[in-house]
């Protein structure tokens, strides 16, 4: 088919005929000038559909349009240049490849048209784990451990590697994907064939929105539909609100890149930013380094937008050259952004573009503060931490609460550990991580966090050997630059040793806890805490005995974990008292600015970049030395625990069959507000008495071969048995936090798999029940397809966060979301009714449906399918189902 846009692909530079360009200012008229800058990018990536998807004129005009647009739900198709996954959800994703190919191969058509058609980058980062720590050898036996137990996952993703064209993977031991991905990853502006065009992605981890820190436009979908992407599958998505987020001010010289993405978290989160686009602007912006702005889109999950921009200028164009790009690539990135009109001068208010709505920040008002004790918009003043632990101590049970009886707030607990008597009250450090993408790939807080340190070990300060210290970097850029300032030395001293380069404690791969403290916390039911760099601290996420975790910057990681409590005025207390005697307070060891930015200008050079970055592909000796199959179609080993053929395609037909009502349903799970996808498909440890531990068990592994859930996401049968495995959840079924629910019909307490396994033994179809920001954080599709597995065909909801409510459509189940108005308690719901939703034969989208009860109550409720693409992936049962069938039709 003719693209209709083909007149308008012009040179790039007149001595260079071969080098195009679509030249978006002969679309531009006066629209084209006001489009947000991120709606300009999704304008050129509607473009390129044209190779195998015909542009309408009325996709072009509807983003031209785009304010008219999106107040009337129209959507429209773009293709992601590339794809991005991390190892949790790139797993499955190969697993759902393998699974693919063996299905199309058994309805007749060419397997190996299961093949990703963009570039897919795989970095394997969340395997490994803080078993060691504080030792000079604990990044040795770390990795060791992690190949040990991950073997056969890493031999799997080698053999798609070779068995999937386009498909690349970055070896264990190289950084975290998002840091890899600013880096080195990142083309800013993509060239293939001669032509220029920008660069954007989507990602199987919610936290792919930093790389729109570096004016590339990126967000965290499932697994499911990143596969659906790298097969060539447009996403078709109702055009966003852009909210613009203007920033003023110069922040003072004591305030990180922490302090102001906690605060612009709580902020956007009072705003109301979910499922919409956030564009940064305002000369507040120039104020940043890329680093400061990737801090900011990094965490854009955490406020609930899907993207967070800061379009490409000066400062972006220094910062590639910082890490090592090409020059000659620098020169033409810089050219074409110009060109089409996407490169900002933040300073020029001419270039500033129509917003839905305007919102700002003056960031002098920004001060030094935390996040906690569960959610990351819960931000807390440095100032009021004290206070505010022990308000949130007595408390009812809940975001800020832990309901400790007042009689009991005095608890203290001694242990002896290594010989020397401690004790632990509420409020102790345990965990004190330098970790995560989110600050890790910034050099003014890694550096200034360096600095502290050395000014704490020269004043005689220590952190007590009992609390669980450990650094895990984005990067080995960021070991050369800690040692050759030579602050690792002393971030050494104080227990900071690097423990890996991987995501670790901030997904939950903290590793085990002193068994004296262990004992000690459980003894005096102590609500200890962990303190972490990083991005996320819901209940249950950080480590099973840090009820309260706090996200922090670098630096004030380091200054808990010297103080040793939370409970600590800094302004009034001292951190700790030296052996002279003297009393060391916060302030004195303090980092400036000034002091951060001359060892940054100094030792964080490109040569760094280039020197890590040209041996990351190749990996270590571990790496190079594994076994991969060449054959094109995975043999499953039908003993393996990590690696299983699912059964999401077990009978499936080449017909297409009509989508029926769901009839007498029984509610699985009555869940409340803010039910996190770590609630619905924990990542971290298996618990012993889990049904997933007794499956492994029967399997013949003992409990330290268990791994965690995130490292077995290649294996359905674990999968299903961890969903709502999480230790945290609050069913209001059972009316205390726990993994189990009540099996409706026999009245009996049991765990949520085993009560599944039930109702499906029955023939029974299931509902989950659920309140306000069902799904939010990460992007694991697992939360999906575990739920699929369980026999739940419906979520009922009064909202969803974006990329789960996407995930759930792509497996087929259905988001229903309760009327303006309307929620359980309005219309008297228990969850022990019984359920008719009733599907009419003509689908709209987010068209209402009849819910009718077996108490005869009648209501309605939203279907949540969005678009008319995601009404025909219900109709095919799910993406995969769709893609399967348009492959053997091919």
């Amino acid at each position: 088919m003719t693209n209709p846009y083909a007149g308008i692909v012009e040179p790039l530079d007149p001595e260079r005929p071969d080098h195009k360009f679509y030249n978006l200012s002969m679309l531009k008229d006066d629209r084209y000038g006001r489009l947000p800058f991120s709606v300009r990018v999704l304008l050129e990536a509607a473009l390129r559909n044209c190779d195998e998807f015909l542009v309408k004129k009325s996709d072009v005009e509807n983003i031209l349009n785009w304010k008219e647009t999106q107040k009337k739900s129209v959507e429209v198709p773009f293709r992601p240049a590339r794809v991005i996954l991390q190892d949790f959800t790139g797993v499955p994703a190969v697993v759902d490849f393998a699974a693919m190919r063996d299905a199309v191969k058994k309805l007749g058509g060419d397997p190996e048209k299961i093949n990703p058609v963009c570039p897919a980058d795989l970095v394997i980062d969340h395997s490994i784990q803080v078993d060691f720590n504080r030792k000079s050898d604990s990044l040795q036996k770390n990795q060791d451990l992690e190949f040990e137990r991950n073997r056969e996952r890493f031999e799997f993703l080698k053999w798609g590697s070779q068995a999937f064209k386009k498909m690349r993977i970055i070896p264990p031991g190289s950084g975290i994907v998002h840091q890899v991905n600013l880096e080195y990853l990142a083309r800013v502006v993509f060239e293939q064939d001669g032509l220029y065009y920008p660069d954007s992605l989507v990602g199987t981890d919610s936290h792919t929105t930093m790389i729109d820190g570096l004016g590339v436009l990126g967000w965290g979908v499932g697994g499911i539909e990143a596969e659906a992407v790298m097969l060539g599958q447009p996403i078709s998505m109702v055009l966003p609100e852009v909210i613009g987020y203007r920033m003023v001010g110069i922040p003072d010289k004591l305030i990180t890149s922490t302090d102001i993405v906690l605060t612009v978290t709580k902020h956007l989160r009072q705003v109301g930013v979910v499922g919409k686009f956030v564009e940064f602007f305002g000369e507040g912006v120039a104020q940043l380094s890329i680093a400061d702005r990737a801090t900011i889109a990094n965490m854009c999950p955490e406020y609930g937008a899907t993207a967070a921009f800061f379009p490409v200028d000066n400062v972006s164009i220094k910062y590639l050259e910082q890490t090592g790009r090409d020059a000659d690539k620098l020169e033409y990135i810089e050219k074409y952004l110009k060109k089409v009109g996407m490169f900002r001068d933040y300073r020029d208010k001419s270039q500033d573009p129509d917003f839905t709505e305007v919102v700002e920040m003056d960031l002098t008002t920004v001060v030094p503060c935390c996040s906690g004790p569960k959610r990351p918009q819960d931000k807390v003043a440095v100032t009021d931490m004290k206070k505010d632990f022990e308000a949130c101590l007595g408390a009812k049970q809940g975001f800020k609460g832990f309901g400790v009886a007042p009689e009991k707030h005095s608890n203290c607990v001694n242990f002896a550990y290594n010989g020397t008597e401690f004790s632990l009250t509420h409020g102790s450090v345990v965990i004190a991580a330098i970790t995560s993408c989110t600050n890790t790939s910034n050099p003014s807080v890694m550096l200034g966090a360096g600095l502290l340190a050395k000014k704490a070990v020269e004043a005689g300060l220590s952190v007590k050997p009992y609390i669980k210290t450990s650094l895990s970097p984005g990067s080995g850029v960021v070991t050369y630059y800690l040692k050759e300032s030579g602050v690792m030395f002393y971030l050494a001293q104080l227990g900071f040793e690097v423990v890996g380069y991987g995501c670790m404690t901030c997904i939950g791969n903290s590793g085990p806890l002193p068994e004296p403290v262990v004992e000690a916390i459980t003894k005096g039911d102590l609500v200890v805490t962990g303190v972490l760099s990083g991005n996320r601290n819901f209940e249950g996420r950080v480590h099973p005995n840090t009820r309260a975790n706090y996200l922090a910057s670098p630096p004030l990681v380091i200054a808990y974990a010297i103080a040793g409590t939370v409970c600590i005025d800094f302004e009034k207390e001292p951190l700790a008292v030296n052996a002279s005697g003297k009393e060391i307070f916060l302030r004195d060891i303090w980092p400036t600015r000034e002091e951060i930015q001359d060892v940054e200008r100094e030792f964080v050079i490109p040569a760094m970049f280039k020197e890590v970055y040209e041996k990351i592909e190749k990996g270590n000796e571990r790496w190079s030395n594994l076994k991969a199959s060449s054959d094109k179609l995975y043999s499953w080993d039908p003993n393996s625990t990590y690696i299983k053929s699912p059964p999401f395609f077990d009978g499936l037909t080449r017909e297409l069959l009509p989508p029926r009502s769901i009839m007498n349903a029984h509610v699985l799970l009555n869940l409340g507000d803010s039910v996190t996808t770590d609630h619905i498909s924990p990542a971290g440890n298996i618990a012993r008495n889990s049904s997933a531990a007794r499956y492994l068990s029967k399997r013949g592994l003992s409990p330290r071969d268990f791994n965690s859930y995130g490292s077995r996401r290649g294996n359905d049968a674990v999968m299903a048995r961890g969903t709502f495995a999480n230790i945290r959840l609050f069913n209001k079924f059972v009316g205390k936090q726990g993994p189990q629910t009540l099996h409706l019909p026999s009245g009996e307490m049991m765990d949520v798999f085993d009560a599944a396994e039930k109702y499906q033994q029955d023939g029974v179809p299931l509902l989950v029940l659920a309140g306000k920001e069902y799904g939010s954080g990460s992007s694991r599709d697992w939360a999906a397809k575990g739920p699929f597995l369980l026999g739940i065909k419906a979520v009922l909801a009064e909202s969803y966060e974006r990329i789960h409510r996407s995930n759930l459509v792509g497996m087929g189940i259905i988001p229903l979301e309760y009327l303006p108005g309307e929620t359980a308690e309005t219309l008297g719901l228990t969850g022990r009714e019984r359920f008719n939703i009733i599907i009419p034969e003509l689908l709209v989208p987010r068209m209402k449906v009849t819910i009718q009860l077996d108490t005869e109550k009648t209501f309605q409720a939203c279907m949540r399918f969005d678009t008319d693409v995601e009404l025909t992936y219900f109709r095919h049962g799910g993406i995969l189902n769709y893609m399967i069938r348009k492959m053997i039709q091919q």
